[in-house]
Parts: structure tokens; C-alpha cells; sequence
């Protein structure tokens, strides 16, 4: 007799395992495949701001529940009626609870079905504007919450509301929603909300921010974030979370030329060499030809390598590895870009620029004083030559000022002691901010959104030819005055006493197959070169393949001359 059985019950058993498996798999994958916003919430004290995100997050099911449950035992409730104090969720410091004031900068994270978010709750009082902009730096959106009741009790916007509000315009943020908080308190008032709504946009038409939007909440009830509130029926617009949902996500650094600053070669064995950094903009594609800077030679991209394999292309904010079809010299701090040929623009390569800055110390910032500049991946000694203005937060209006307090916001020109290759801070962020560091503390002293190169003072072409002078376009090299030895040692002094770096390199130590090599080094710590040198053609073009500035040669114009010009240029 045969007897049979089957295992229908562990087959069904491990059918479903492989079944949780592959679900899950496909979850996972889904939920990394989501976009990625970040937004920043600001405005002036007790705005709500903490509230509204710890009820934001306990609305969209993001809060555990040991962690409400917790909330809700705290003997700090500030919450009237017996609301749960949701700013408790993000206020963790034992000074903010015990003030009930946001101090340092809270992240926090939740996700929905369509997208994952990064909040940075940052404080409101103006003696945390530092932290303010540190949190906002980085964010897609800056959510700027308004005081309804506060609003009407002032006559209009306060002035930490304005202050954030600029500092959302100067950082880039590409998209701003005002947030009218506490409707409760001002009975879900249209008119209210009208008046607010008038005079943020105006605001928003001054600071030049494009894509705003105002909605109508309250934090404590819970109106308007999630789900629209049934209390305001004339507000037809998006509820904030449905607006962080769906507002388009484009990012300035995925297009545009490429940059691609160097952060270390690695070099394992003889038959490799590649430089590791990370895509600041646009894309990098094996078979480009790129340039680099500041030597300006070019070279094929061979391959682009990764840990999980080579890439066909890069891009931003990728990070990977370079190999080049020559062995150029690159390292650390310097920068791969695409070719002239490509037609595509360079990036400003200066060592003297025009930056807003936010000042983050308890020393001042003052004319003279140097500090480390870090930039991409070079840092450089920058030294403060002029302020320019002090911006007035809450008027706009822009003040003279010798120095600049912390918390406080000014166009500064900097001098560093090697250039920088840059783009203004609204063409890309990564390649258009720096910090600047205390050279003896270390530590973090300002923040700095570079606004342009500063025209050299003087400046000469970069051809050898009658045309070349001390009026043209580009800052010099070498200042080349055959034969005329006195009148070298008198230009380096003219140039010295206008705040310019100078030297004559007439020494007869220095022979003159090494001036090449010297200008050079020269040009790359940001000192000018003067010599009386009679030097050859193929000398003079072997300076301007090295050297990042122009090479000035002056043989027939008259002593007095040449002087004039440089007092005036």
C-alpha cells in the first residue's frame, strides 16, 4: 500500500516568508527612492514654531507612543485647555523647557507616502540669529510662522519675522511659505489673515523671493496642517503638509556647468591615480574633456569610479572618484571643470571678492583682521579689506560700519592669500559659500555667501604686445620693466602703498630660466611680481602658461606714466 502526504502547510509557511520578503524589499526600496525635502521653520519668539512641528509630526502618525505619552506626563504644559504641549517634541534642551524658547537647532525627521522630510526647527530670538541661518542653509523650503494675535497687537510684521525673512532671501531658499499661526485667537478672521497676507507679500516683493505662499493655521488645534480646517471656509489654498508634498523640488546645482573640486588623489599602486570629491554642479560624464584650475590644463575623464562600480556619469550631489586619460597635476583643494571648448562658463578664479556675511562670534569683525576661509575643499587665509555696507534687517537700509557685531549681516570684501574658484552664491550654493574660521580658537566665526569677484585694482592683458597695460582687464602676474630697475622698486612701492601685495624679483639668485617657477608661486600666494628683467618671448610665454594673471610688459612709456596710471587704475 502507498501512502502519501503533503506538506502543503510549511511549503505554504515558506511561500509566505519569500512573500514578506520581497514586499518588504519593495518597500524598502520605495522609501529610498522618495525625494528628500528639507525645510526650516523661523519667525519671531512664541510665534508657535515648535508647536507646529511637534503637531505636525503627531498628525502624520510620526510620533511613537511612548514618546506622547511622555509629553503628556511632563509638569511643563503651557499648552491651554488641556492641549498636549507639542513643542515639548522638539524642544529636548532643559533651558527651552524650562523657558519655553527654541535655542539650539532640533532636526527631526518624518516621512509621508509621497515624500521624506528633514525639519530644522530653529530658534527666534534675535540673539540666535547664527543658529537661525546654520539651520536654514541647506533647506528647500523656509516655512516663516506669523503671529496673528501679535500682528494686530504691533500694527504689522515683527521685526524678527522681517529679519528671518531676509535671511531666507540671502541664504537662496527657493521657496518661502508664511505660516499666519494662532487664527484660534484672532477668530479664523479673514480680514486678519488679508492684512498679514498684504503686507508679507510686500515684503517678500522687496527681498525679490518669487515663489511665496501664505496659509492660515493653528499649531495648537491642529487647523490647516494636515487636514483643512472646516473653521475656515473662505481658504481655499493647500494645507501646509500638502503643500510640502507637492511643491516642485529643483535644485540650482543639478544643472548648470560642472564643478568638481578635488578632494583627495588616491593613488593605491603605480597604475592608478584618481581624484575622490564630490559633484558640486551639473554633471561629470566619462569621455568629457575637462579642465583644471588653477593650471588650466586639460584632459580626458577616463573612467568614473565607485565602490559599487564604474558610472557612465556623475551627478550632483554624487560622490566619486576621477581617473584622467594624462597625468596632470591636481590635488586637494584645487578643481576639475569642463573644457573652454565645451562654451560652457568657468568659474571665477580670484583671490579678492565681494561676500555677505553673518557673523556668528562675540568678537567683532573688523577691517585688517585675517582668518581661515574654507571653501569646497580649499581653505585659504582671507583677510578683511573693506566692509561694505551693514545690512539693517529691519528697515533694509544699508549702513556704514567699521565692524560688524555677532548676529549681524554685511557685504564684506576679502583678500586670500591663494584664489578661489567660485560662482555667486544665487548661481550655486556649494561653490558659492565658504566659512571663516578664528585662526587661533578654531572656531566657526561667520558665515559668507560670495556675491562677485572684486575688479583688481590694477590689472594688465595677458598678451605681450603694445596693447598691454596697466589698464586692462585682468589683475598682473608680473609687472615686466626691461632695464628700468629703479623704476621697479618705485612700482612695487606704489603698489604696496595701495594695500596690494608686491615684490621685485631681480635677484641675482634668481636666474631666469626659475622667474617662470617663481611668478608662479608668487601668483598663486596673491603677490605680484615687478622685475627689470630683459627676458625672451618664450620666457614671457612660458610665465603666462603657469601664471593665473596677466603678464604686463612696459618698455616705452615714460616713468610718470606708468605711476599715474597705477594711482588711478
Amino acid at each position: 500500500m502507498e501512502i502519501g502526504f503533503e506538506v502543503r502547510g510549511p511549503r505554504s509557511a515558506v511561500l509566505d516568508e519569500a512573500e514578506g520578503v520581497r514586499t518588504f524589499e519593495e518597500f524598502l526600496e520605495g522609501h529610498l527612492g522618495q525625494e528628500m525635502l528639507r525645510f526650516t521653520t523661523a519667525g519671531s519668539v512664541d510665534d508657535g514654531k515648535s508647536t507646529l512641528i511637534g503637531r505636525l509630526l503627531h498628525d502624520t502618525k510620526s510620533v511613537y507612543e511612548d514618546q506622547l505619552a511622555a509629553v503628556k506626563k511632563s509638569r511643563v504644559n503651557r499648552a491651554a485647555n488641556g492641549h498636549v504641549d507639542f513643542s515639548l517634541l522638539t524642544d529636548g534642551l532643559k533651558a527651552e523647557r524650562e523657558q519655553g524658547i527654541t535655542i539650539d537647532v532640533a532636526y527631526r525627521y518624518f516621512s509621508t507616502a509621497r515624500r521624506k522630510f528633514i525639519i530644522a526647527d530653529t530658534p527666534g530670538h534675535e540673539q540666535y540669529t547664527r543658529n537661525m541661518a546654520t539651520g536654514a542653509s541647506t533647506a528647500d523650503v523656509a516655512i516663516i510662522l506669523i503671529d496673528a494675535k501679535a500682528f494686530a497687537k504691533a500694527g504689522g510684521l515683527l521685526p524678527q519675522s522681517r529679519r528671518h525673512t531676509y535671511i531666507a532671501s540671502l541664504l537662496g531658499i527657493p521657496h518661502v511659505v508664511a505660516a499666519v499661526n494662532k487664527m484660534d485667537l484672532v477668530g479664523y478672521s479673514e480680514e486678519s489673515f488679508a492684512a498679514i497676507r498684504r503686507e508679507f507679500d510686500a515684503l517678500c516683493k522687496q527681498l525679490g523671493l518669487a515663489d511665496e505662499v501664505t496659509i492660515p493655521v493653528s499649531a495648537l488645534e491642529g487647523d490647516n496642517l494636515v487636514a483643512a480646517s472646516a473653521r475656515m471656509p473662505w481658504y481655499a489654498g493647500p494645507t501646509l503638509l500638502e503643500y510640502l508634498e507637492t511643491v516642485p523640488l529643483v535644485r540650482a546645482e543639478t544643472s548648470g556647468p560642472m564643478r568638481f573640486p578635488v578632494q583627495l588623489v588616491l593613488r593605491p599602486d603605480a597604475n592608478f591615480r584618481g581624484f575622490a570629491g564630490q559633484v558640486a554642479r551639473g554633471t561629470l560624464r566619462a569621455g568629457d574633456r575637462v579642465m583644471a584650475l588653477p593650471s588650466r590644463r586639460e584632459s580626458k575623464v577616463r573612467r568614473i569610479v565607485t565602490y559599487d562600480g564604474d558610472l557612465a556619469a556623475a551627478s550632483y550631489p554624487q560622490s566619486v572618484t576621477v581617473e584622467l586619460e594624462d597625468e596632470i597635476d591636481l590635488s586637494r583643494g584645487e578643481m576639475l571643470v569642463e573644457a573652454e571648448s565645451a562654451g560652457e562658463a568657468l568659474p571665477d578664479v580670484s583671490n579678492r571678492f565681494r561676500a555677505m556675511v553673518v557673523w556668528m562670534h562675540e568678537g567683532p569683525l573688523a577691517v585688517g583682521r585675517t582668518y581661515f576661509a574654507k571653501h569646497t575643499t580649499r581653505t585659504v587665509r582671507a583677510t578683511v579689506r573693506k566692509i561694505g555696507y551693514r545690512v539693517d534687517v529691519n528697515t533694509l537700509d544699508h549702513l556704514n560700519s567699521d565692524a560688524i557685531a555677532m548676529n549681524e549681516i554685511a557685504e564684506v570684501e576679502f583678500e586670500t592669500n591663494l584664489p578661489l574658484f567660485f560662482d555667486s552664491y544665487r548661481a550655486c550654493r556649494w561653490t558659492g559659500s565658504l566659512i571663516l574660521i578664528d585662526a587661533l580658537t578654531n572656531a566657526t566665526v561667520g558665515a559668507a555667501m560670495i556675491v562677485g569677484p572684486v575688479a583688481a585694482a590694477a590689472s594688465f592683458a595677458s598678451t605681450v604686445t603694445t596693447e598691454a597695460s596697466l589698464g586692462d582687464a585682468r589683475r598682473p602676474a608680473l609687472i615686466l620693466l626691461p632695464g628700468r630697475a629703479e623704476l621697479a622698486v618705485r612700482v612695487r612701492d606704489a603698489l604696496i602703498a595701495r594695500g596690494e601685495r608686491a615684490v621685485v624679483i631681480d635677484d641675482s639668485l634668481i636666474p631666469d630660466p626659475a622667474v617662470a617657477a617663481v611668478v608662479h608661486a608668487l601668483d598663486l600666494a596673491g603677490v605680484i611680481a615687478v622685475s627689470s628683467r630683459k627676458l625672451s618671448k618664450d620666457a614671457i610665454a612660458a610665465i603666462e602658461d603657469f601664471a593665473l594673471g596677466a603678464v604686463c610688459v612696459e618698455e616705452d612709456a615714460d616713468d610718470e606714466a606708468i605711476l599715474d596710471r597705477l594711482s588711478r587704475s
